[in-house]
């Protein structure tokens, strides 16, 4: 039950794309903030850059089914899509009150914009390679992907909590601090652990 919804959050997130979202200082430079607003540039610019990030993060957790050999890689996989998920609606939901630019849903192709410029993205050929490989080789890419994503969103969180405003976007970027560096710490000895 739980996989299926999981599947279920995954199937209906996928394939978010970025429209003016590439870097950190293009989304300050063309983000208008009214003078009474609770929010600012760097909040903007965390929901707008995570919500790709997150989005991969769930495409890549989305393949280890069906490529993956590893138990404790697939049980990480479906935690990342389930905590990820939700969050992507929470960060939409903010933007739109806002009224800032929301990333739009075109699909799997991402082919027209720059993924790997933001904090940990996997480039197109990255995710190609992860996508052709299989069994064991696929369980080492994957996870050690994931730590080099995981990197990213740290460093992505840690600027919103030293330049954000909004108190939500603070709080949850100091909850993906803290979930992701015990994943980080998770996979880092689950790949010492993998045949290879």
């Amino acid at each position: 039950m739980r996989r299926a919804i999981v599947l279920g959050i995954t199937a209906a997130l996928a394939g978010l794309d970025v429209v003016g979202c590439s870097s950190h200082s293009s989304h300050s430079s063309s983000v208008t903030i009214p003078a009474d607003a609770t929010f600012n540039a760097a909040d903007v610019a965390f929901a707008q850059g995570m919500i790709p990030h997150h989005q991969q993060a769930i495409d890549m957790a989305e393949l280890v089914p069906s490529r993956g050999t590893s138990p404790e890689v697939a049980a990480l996989a479906q935690q990342i899509a389930a905590a990820q998920g939700p969050e992507i609606a929470t960060m939409t939901s903010w933007l739109q009150g806002w009224d800032q630019v929301v990333p739009v849903d075109k699909g799997m192709d991402h082919s027209t914009h720059d993924m790997g410029a933001m904090d940990g993205m996997m480039s197109a050929d990255d995710m190609e390679r992860l996508g052709e490989s299989q069994g064991t080789p696929f369980d080492r890419m994957w996870v050690e992907m994931m730590i080099v994503h995981h990197e990213g969103a740290l460093t992505m969180a840690q600027r919103e909590v030293a330049e954000g405003k909004d108190p939500a976007a603070v709080a949850l970027a100091r909850a993906i601090i803290d979930s992701q560096s015990a994943e980080i710490a998770t996979m880092r000895s689950l790949l010492a652990r993998l045949p290879g």
